[in-house]
């Protein structure tokens, strides 16, 4: 099992965390499998349906058959119940919706990366104190870049990721990490449901390159540079 470090560290390396549900479990393997192919390696799998839990448990057989690089958890986490289902199903972090301070210690004491969703510094101040690491501002398109900006500086010991409402598209997901952000979430923006009912793998596989692209280009010397 990854440490919490070691999941910061490879989500943050990436940039975006890919998020996904669908009813199908084979629909499922078959985007996992379009997001490697374009380079993801960390994803999270979201808890939204009654299909959910045995989906995930075929994605982490077909990981540990196929790519075992690939750093899966998962999301829509609400109680404690489900962070023990899912730690005994394979996850490797959990991300929330709000933030539960039960849930957080369970996961945290089970040695898991912990993301819980947050909108005020309040819930910020709870949820470092849990333990997180990494504080999801959600929803993003409400709080926007200048928010994670006027508040960053007072949680130097949490990294932040926006989920919710990022767009796949260069300055918006610019104005994020020139706020701070360590990572976006990118959930129907990058997989979406027409895409996922169309079975459109390699629209899938593009748009992931694209998403990873932006993040690189982002962190090239010469347009850090730039930004100063």
């Amino acid at each position: 099992m990854p440490t919490q470090s070691e999941v910061l560290t490879r989500i943050k390396e990436q940039g975006i965390l890919p998020m996904f549900s669908t009813a199908s479990a084979d629909v499922s393997v078959k985007v996992l499998h379009a997001l490697y192919n374009a380079g993801i390696r960390v994803m999270e799998y979201t808890n939204r349906l009654p299909e959910s839990l045995d989906n995930f448990k075929r994605l982490v057989a077909e990981r540990d058959a196929t790519m075992p690089d690939m750093l899966l958890g998962v999301g829509t986490i609400k109680t404690v119940n489900d962070v023990h289902t899912y730690i005994a199903a394979g996850a490797q972090f959990i991300i929330c919706p709000g933030m539960i301070p039960e849930v957080g210690k369970v996961s945290v004491e089970a040695g898991l990366l912990w993301s819980p969703g947050c909108m005020s510094v309040s819930e910020i101040m709870v949820a470092e104190q849990v333990g997180s690491q990494l504080i999801k501002l959600f929803p993003g398109n409400l709080l926007g870049p200048s928010y994670l900006g006027a508040i960053k500086e007072i949680f130097p010991g949490v990294a932040f990721m926006p989920t919710g409402g990022v767009e796949l598209e260069r300055d918006n997901m610019s104005n994020w990490f020139k706020a701070g952000a360590c990572a976006v979430g990118m959930g129907s923006k990058l997989v979406s449901k027409p895409l996922l009912e169309s079975e459109k793998y390699d629209t899938i596989e593009e748009r992931a390159k694209q998403a990873l692209a932006i993040v690189v280009n982002y962190r090239k010397p010469e347009a850090v540079k730039e930004q100063e």
